[in-house]
């Protein structure tokens, strides 16, 4: 069987095109089989959707919204780290540079 995989901006247009209401089995069981590039990995999207409690979604972005909070650490390119934003109130981390 041929998996076509995808990043998760391809998904979430996946999700967008299909018809709502949708519960979490119904989007699971119609695009389960995608198979989504991460930066550190692979995950199944059936699997990233069920890995959160079954719910019916009443529109796309409740889906997306549901998609991006059960996505594993796979998604995460190097954890911890941000080149934009400073280091948050009450913790050290290095210095910001001006250039």
């Amino acid at each position: 069987m041929y998996v076509l995989s995808m990043s998760l901006r391809q998904a979430t247009e996946l999700l967008r095109q299909h018809d709502y209401p949708a519960t979490t089995d119904q989007l699971a069981d119609s695009h389960g089989d995608y198979e989504l590039d991460l930066p550190n990995g692979t995950e199944r999207l059936g699997e990233v959707l069920r890995r959160g409690e079954s719910e019916t979604f009443h529109a796309p972005g409740e889906a997306e919204a549901a998609l991006y909070c059960s996505v594993s650490g796979k998604a995460i390119g190097r954890k911890g780290y941000s080149d934009r934003d400073p280091t948050t109130l009450g913790t050290f981390g290095p210095e910001q540079v001006s250039f």
